[in-house]
């Protein structure tokens, strides 16, 4: 049996500016586990910011590439997600992390205004379309809820309840969700869970992690 290609989007390299890494090596972690090939991709973008981790403040005076910073995690090359479609893949899963809220989208600044990147957008609708799984991990699910809203896709963020309106906004169905779980939406193919939204640690976050791997899989 061949072994499942999964898509993961990353969105640079730390929690403040790019994906969570937390989230992501678990991520990563549990697709291995399962035998899975891991298709690590990102936008060829700079980011909205740059923080400092160790302050948590922005650097005025420097830019980072996200595609570049995302090849921090993958510990190798990444793909370019615009050379990355549908036909390509079994599943998608997106982590976390501010990245997914500043870089992939944003949300982050514009709130319910937000627009998503065109070929984050793209790919999640050829999935859709296609009928193959996609997973969203911590604040990752609004995307999820402004590309697919008008299906009315049912997600969480936890138990949020500022970002959950906004999410029905969207046209999505908010369900709260503790950190060890997952949400899945049958009709859409698409499975949430809250992750760092929640917290308090990685132990926790890799309950829901783990499961939303093992669900995305098994729906691919």
């Amino acid at each position: 049996m061949s072994r499942k290609k999964i898509g993961v989007v990353l969105a640079g390299c730390g929690v403040n500016d790019g994906s969570e890494i937390h989230e992501a090596t678990l991520t990563l972690l549990f697709l291995d586990r399962a035998n899975a090939s891991a298709i690590i991709m990102a936008p060829d973008i700079k980011q909205m910011d740059v923080v400092n981790h160790q302050i948590g403040e922005a650097v005025s005076s420097e830019t980072r590439d996200v595609i570049v910073e995302s090849a921090r995690i993958a510990r190798d090359a990444v793909e370019n997600i615009k050379n990355i479609s549908a036909n390509d893949l079994d599943a998608v899963i997106f982590p976390g992390g501010f990245g997914a809220a500043k870089n992939l989208c944003d949300f982050a600044v514009k709130g319910e205004n937000l627009t998503v990147n065109h070929n984050v957008e793209q790919l999640i609708l050829e999935m859709h379309k296609a009928k193959k799984p996609v997973g969203f991990i911590c604040i990752a699910p609004v995307i999820a809820a402004k590309v697919l809203g008008n299906f009315h896709p049912k997600i969480t963020i936890g138990n949020d309840a500022g970002t959950a309106q906004i999410i029905e906004k969207f046209g999505a169905k908010h369900i709260s969700c503790p950190v060890d779980d997952i949400v899945f939406d049958e009709e859409n193919l698409v499975v949430t869970t809250p992750a760092y939204m929640l917290g308090p640690s990685i132990s926790y976050v890799a309950k829901g992690i783990k499961k939303l791997v093992k669900k995305v899989i098994k729906l691919s």
